[in-house]
């Protein structure tokens, strides 16, 4: 015995409303074509659903105890087809993106709003971590990608997001004009705030210092970009710090400028898992977040 789920659902609405007229327009349908469906439906059970009368229709006991189970089973198909349906939608239109606690704090949420303001439909979940634990989520597919600065690697596709430099910041004074540039030379007995040497861009500094033989004064050495910028805020010494870090200054009294002789510049990259796809509104994204950066940046003199 083959029924439908269009003469099920005519069979219910008929039972509530009591009316084929009634039920026909909840359909979207004329009364002769859900008279239609119960009739091919009583067909296919074999047995009569209504009694009809001039005024309304009324279920026989056998239409009530098969209206029973209908009831149920096309509640549970609802349902199941409104969870499916939801889960699928989550998953073409979320991506999981990961990065660096300074970026995921100051860059990603301002950016993550205006984009939202183009595709509502579009989640971008933001998870933050250091570079190891990014790197481990995405060779594992935790994450759909990562930003941050990556070395190459045999299980994960590396793609320039976009090139950044450094810079040094000052503690901002009120009898002192901002500087625009500092060459690496003038960097000669100042008290240095550094990063820990596993950051990719301490090492690249740390490179340009010793190439200018730049001998600074010793600093305790932090973890964190925003705690170096917040001890250079302290006035306990200068840091040379990437570009990226500049959304953190602004809400702090901290003056910035471009190191030169020579510019250093550096990739940022976007890593995902070898072999795989994005999911749908990623690379709407990528191009938003470029053009995102860049209006800052370029503002900021610092591309």
């Amino acid at each position: 015995m083959e029924v439908s789920t269009r003469q099920l659902r005519a069979f219910r609405l008929a039972a509530q409303h009591q009316s084929f007229a009634r039920a026909a327009e909840a359909l979207y349908i004329t009364p002769s074509g859900l008279s239609v469906l119960i009739k091919e439906l009583e067909g296919r059970v074999g047995f009569r659903l209504f009694d009809r009368t001039t005024r309304h229709v009324e279920l026989t006991p056998d239409g009530r105890q098969l209206l029973a189970v209908i009831q149920r089973s096309l509640e549970e198909l609802d349902v199941a087809i409104a969870n499916i349906g939801r889960g699928a939608k989550q998953k073409r239109q979320s991506i999981s993106l990961g990065t660096t606690p300074l970026v995921a704090a100051n860059i990603l949420p301002p950016a993550m709003r205006e984009f939202r303001k183009m595709r509502p439909d579009v989640q971008i979940k933001l998870f933050d971590a250091d570079l190891p634990t990014l790197i481990q989520m995405v060779e594992a597919g935790k994450l759909d990608m990562s930003l941050g600065i990556f070395k190459a690697m045999p299980d994960v596709r590396r793609e320039p997001f976009f090139r950044f430099s450094l810079m040094v910041a000052r503690a901002a004074k009120d009898d002192a004009q901002p500087r625009k540039t500092t060459s690496w030379s003038a960097l000669d007995g100042e008290t240095l705030i550094s990063l820990s040497p596993g950051h990719p861009h301490q090492q690249l500094i740390d490179k340009h210092l010793s190439q200018a033989g730049v001998k600074a004064r010793s600093a305790p050495t932090v973890n964190l970009l925003d705690t170096q910028i917040a001890l250079v805020e302290a006035e306990e010494g200068i840091a040379i710090i990437p570009s990226f870090g500049l959304p953190a200054c602004r809400n702090r009294k901290i003056t910035t400028s471009q190191l030169i002789n020579p510019v250093v510049r550096f990739d940022f990259h976007m890593i995902s898992r070898r072999g795989t796809e994005l999911p749908p509104g990623a690379e709407e994204f990528i191009v938003f977040l470029k053009n995102y950066i860049a209006t800052w940046a370029g503002r900021a003199g610092v591309l």
